[in-house]
């Protein structure tokens, strides 16, 4: 939407000074943008006697504001300065005052003194140098989408400490951590630990190390800045999702402090074990390191490597004796040094003979953003999955595909539209083997979110990438490569890379050219219990299979209400034969792990409670409706830090390595559990509805189907039926069980009150449900509009179009 005063703005600076040399013209749309701040600072580095004009505010335009002395109520020297000011206000966000007074007058005073609050600084309504160039730039001080009161409370504290030294500029205080804010918390240790104004740089070079070592060690009972530099940095580092011994998702968060209390400790331990290092809950060196950049402590023991160079038996030996237990080799020759880095024939029988496990790389050079796009990585993914068979890489392995290069925030669709194309060329062969991603943490984690990357491997030894810098280490990352050496075996010398690797995660392989499929064990233990239920003799033996199969975890009173409770007798009768319910299994499709209890009460609740179609039933509640209304009652619990529903569905909805009651794992235990009922109600067993989706091809086309079936292939019949489980108040039985079991899972995640779905804006609960809808339609485009894309695009260069 225009903004009057913006627009107002962009045609005032263009016309001013659209002759002026080196002058770039915004684009007049009344819209705040940075070709807006840059147009602005420019005007004013003509007014300040700078030629040429450039888009830029650097140290040249900051001395020359600083000489003119500090711009304050009154000021009249030069009036297209103050018409600067006061447009500057107004693209920020500010009321710089609806009359062209000609100098600082009040209002201009006013505003100044707000968004000096907002930043975190005294209120004095003098604009210095350094926040006139603070006002003409694109960051916000003010709490945005998804930002955290507490990331913001923390950008106020640096900003208000620390903005008048030397080589620190204001920092946004928008809730976000980003490169700007781990550059000042940076520069402010350096401060802190007695490193020079001037060489403040926010580099983590050997000066800051050794001061980090000698005077920020830091444990429970210290207090002071060090104390709460080290909090700031684990809140930076927020939140550490880890999964319980209940296989639940969890997220572990701490806050800003001065003292080092039994939380922080508590935190820090949590954060050790994610990142693998020694678990003391000390803000030792080696934490430090870890908190403020992504290689963290080089030197720090791993077990973990990669390399470009043939693994012979005695490089095996000697990696293994050094400590190293995982080994990442390259599928393909391409590099842009040019030569040879990819497996060997025999190569792996070194490896696993030297007691080593290898993961898999793949890249095919990969240093430019032009080979980014969708074709490259469906004929890049062909081309592992043709080499991973060549050397017997078991079904299930994932594959690292790389970006190694500094990729930035505008590079991201196409570095996504890129691994879009890999899911899409693996699925074309048949889904044998799985994406991970090699890049920095904000490559890792936006490819993890939008295309359901497995793992990551990290590229942290890269400390200085944009990508690396203000971005926490990804939930599921598995290798973080943190230096490069040079091993010494006797005569023979060769380079390797030094990764660290997260227990539990990526196993890696330890052998190839096994037979079975990952969820061979899971078909066969579904068989054992059908089996059993058959001689149980009472009952339908496939809704007793899956009755047990949620028995533990999904039979509670408001279970038993919506769906029916568990047969009691059976679970008994299975457990007696030595049966016991499998918490989770590896789906072959995305190398998740699948949560077998959710997975079968989704599929009972279909089976027993199926929806009428155009409506929707109790069958749905158990799966994707009751998931939706725990999301909601979250968006509602969040609604401070996410006034759109919409950009929570975004960004909680179906995602990986996202806190949330609808994760990525609840979407495909919903979609399977939809269409396994659905089979057996067709006819199956549900052993056959089991197998033919995880070992036949069913999980290639989960979403599409799912889609497809449930919600008529569309994003407006999606939005209805949610809108339907949401809102809608049958008068039935099972109706009136329905909104009161809403009313319990809403309220169970958004508290006591929480504002219900019906009494929402309309506008806003269309907006909710239409982003559902266009959420599980893009999991199933994923599945096959790019596909359907690629093949379009390869028949117009075939007939030369």
């Amino acid at each position: 939407m225009a903004d009057e005063k913006v627009l107002e703005a962009q045609k005032w600076v263009n016309s001013t000074y659209g002759s002026v040399s080196g002058y770039e013209r915004c684009p007049e749309n009344g819209q705040t943008g940075w070709s807006t701040m840059y147009a602005l600072t420019m005007g004013l580095q003509k007014e300040l006697g700078i030629s040429p004009v450039v888009a830029n505010f650097g140290d040249g335009t900051v001395a020359k504001l600083a000489a003119l002395g500090e711009l304050s109520s009154g000021w009249a020297k030069n009036e297209n300065i103050v018409k600067i000011i006061r447009y500057g206000l107004f693209c920020k966000g500010y009321t710089g005052g609806y009359y062209d007074t000609g100098y600082y007058d009040p209002d201009i005073e006013l505003a100044v003194k707000k968004m000096q609050g907002d930043m975190g600084l005294s209120q004095s309504g003098t604009l210095q140098a350094k926040v006139f160039k603070a006002l003409l730039n694109m960051d916000a001080y003010v709490l945005t989408a998804g930002g955290s009161e507490e990331v913001r409370s923390i950008q106020q504290w640096l900003n208000g400490r620390y903005w008048t030294k030397k080589t620190v500029d204001i920092g946004p205080a928008d809730g976000h951590y980003s490169r700007n804010v781990q550059q000042n918390l940076m520069k402010a240790i350096q401060l802190e630990i007695g490193i020079a104004e001037t060489d403040a740089t926010g580099n983590f070079g050997p000066g800051t190390q050794a001061g980090l070592k000698s005077k920020a060690i830091v444990s429970e009972g210290s207090s002071g800045i060090f104390v709460q530099l080290f909090s700031a940095a684990c809140v930076f580092n927020q939140p550490i999702v880890t999964v319980n011994a209940d296989g639940d998702t969890v997220q572990t968060n701490t806050v800003f402090k001065t003292t080092f209390d039994s939380n922080l400790t508590t935190f820090v331990t949590i954060f050790q074990r994610f990142a693998e290092l020694a678990t003391n809950g000390q803000g030792d060196y080696a934490t430090w390191a870890q908190l403020l950049v992504s290689m963290g402590d080089p030197d720090r023991p791993v077990t973990a490597s990669d390399t470009a160079y043939t693994i012979t038996a005695s490089r095996a030996a000697k990696m293994y004796s050094d400590g190293y237990l995982y080994v990442g080799r390259y599928l393909n020759e391409a590099s842009a040094g040019g030569g040879s880095k990819m497996l060997e024939e025999g190569e792996l029988a070194n490896i696993f003979d030297g007691g080593l496990r290898v993961f898999p790389i793949f890249q095919d050079n990969g240093r430019t953003l032009d080979e980014y796009y969708w074709g490259n990585g469906y004929a890049h993914a062909q081309k592992a999955h043709n080499q991973a068979v060549h050397f017997g890489f078991n079904r299930g392995t994932i594959i690292y595909f790389a970006v190694d290069y500094d990729a930035t925030d505008a590079d991201m669709p196409q570095i996504l539209e890129y691994f879009r194309g890999v899911a899409s060329g693996l699925g074309s062969m048949g889904k044998r083997y799985v994406h991970g991603v090699y890049g920095s943490r904000h490559v890792c984690a936006e490819v993890t979110k939008e295309t359901y990357a497995r793992y990551s491997f990290v590229s942290g030894m890269s400390w200085g990438f944009s990508g690396n810098l203000g971005y926490p280490l990804p939930a599921n990352w598995s290798f973080n490569q943190i230096k490069e050496y040079q091993v010494t075996n006797g005569t023979d010398t060769f380079w390797l890379d030094r990764d660290a690797h997260r227990i539990g995660s990526d196993p890696a392989q330890s052998s190839v050219n096994r037979p079975s499929s990952p969820a061979d064990k899971f078909v066969n233990y579904v068989q054992s219990i059908y089996d059993l239920a058959e001689a149980y003799g009472k009952g339908n033996p496939n809704q007793l299979v899956m009755e047990y199969l949620r028995s533990d975890a999904y039979n509670d009173a408001q279970w038993g209400t919506m769906i029916g409770k568990a047969d009691a007798g059976f679970v008994t009768y299975a457990n007696t034969h030595n049966m016991s319910i499998w918490s989770e299994f590896k789906d072959p499709f995305t190398a998740q792990d699948l949560g077998v209890e959710h997975l079968m009460a989704t599929a009972n609740g279909q089976f027993v409670k199926p929806n009428p179609t155009g409506d929707i039933s109790l069958g749905d509640v158990a799966g994707w409706g009751g998931d939706l209304m725990t999301l909601y009652g979250e968006w509602r619990r969040d609604h401070d830090s996410y006034a759109s529903g919409s950009t929570y569905i975004n960004e909680k909805m179906g995602k990986i390595g996202v806190v949330s009651t609808f994760g990525f794992t609840d979407l495909v235990e919903d979609a399977d559990g939809y269409l396994i009922a659905q089979a057996v109600r067709g006819g199956k067993t549900i052993v056959e509805a089991v197998r033919d989706h995880y070992q036949g091809s069913g999980g290639l086309t989960r979403f599409r189907d799912y889609v497809n079936q449930r919600f008529g292939g569309t994003i407006s019949e999606a939005a209805a039926q949610a809108k339907k489980i949401l809102t809608d108040e049958p008068t039935s039985t099972d109706g009136a069980i329905l909104v009161g079991g809403r009313i319990i899972l809403i309220q169970k995640f958004g508290g006591v009150p929480t504002l219900m779905p019906h009494l929402l804006p309309a506008d806003e609960l269309n907006a909710w449900c239409n982003a559902f809808g266009d959420n599980l339609v893009q999991h199933a485009s994923t599945e096959t509009l790019r596909r359907a894309q690629y093949r379009a695009n390869q028949q117009k260069l075939l007939s030369g179009k």
